[in-house]
């Protein structure tokens, strides 16, 4: 096959756009109409913006797929890559216990950031940028009068907590992460303020 020297959008993001859009095919944003597809495009966006490799935008696109879909790890490594596969993998809760029931929220946090100490920067990009989107969301969602935090499984202090220690985790030692780390944080104080200015609305 000829190369493209100049290319704009390989076959390979090509491909991994189709395949996050038809692995979350019927799947919605948590609290709108939003095709859940909307959140890895975002995620592969805020990565693409800050100069990761396409292996980690890919990432972005698939980071959800094993966690929440019916793909698995040596799928994606067979479709793109080990590269991938690893970073996919450091951002996959185990969700279920070995009787396929599904794990209490606070339980699954805790493994998953223990889980994320022995994690490449690449995959520590990919969780941030997760949570940076996440955050931008809520912080949309709530300028736009939904009623954000009992969709979650936890209590908003709780989900803010969880979110401050990802990001005092993982946001360190690389520029990159540490733009992300900033943009987090910057995102929950937007959050909060404008709860404290609407408070009494």
């Amino acid at each position: 096959m000829p190369e493209r020297p100049h290319a704009l959008l390989t076959l390979d993001l090509e491909r991994a756009l189709r395949w996050a859009a038809s692995c979350h095919q019927g799947q919605y944003r948590r609290g709108c109409e939003a095709p859940y597809v909307e959140h890895v495009l975002g995620v592969a966006l805020i990565l693409d913006r800050l100069g990761f490799a396409e292996s980690v935008v890919i990432a972005g696109l698939l980071h959800d797929v094993v966690e929440d879909t019916g793909a698995t790890l040596d799928e994606v490594e067979r479709r793109f890559g080990a590269d991938v596969a690893e970073t996919v993998g450091h951002c996959s809760e185990i969700k279920l216990d070995a009787g396929g029931r599904k794990r209490p929220w606070g339980d699954r946090k805790r493994d998953h950031l223990e889980a994320l100490r022995r994690a490449t920067v690449e995959a520590r990009a990919v969780v941030l940028a997760d949570k940076l989107h996440n955050l931008m969301s809520i912080e949309l969602d709530l300028r736009e009068g939904r009623a954000v935090w009992p969709t979650f499984h936890a209590g908003r202090s709780e989900v803010l907590a969880y979110y401050r220690a990802t990001i005092d985790q993982l946001g360190t030692g690389d520029p990159r992460v540490e733009t992300l780390a900033v943009a987090c944080r910057e995102a929950i104080a937007m959050i909060e303020t404008f709860e404290s200015t609407n408070s009494s609305s």
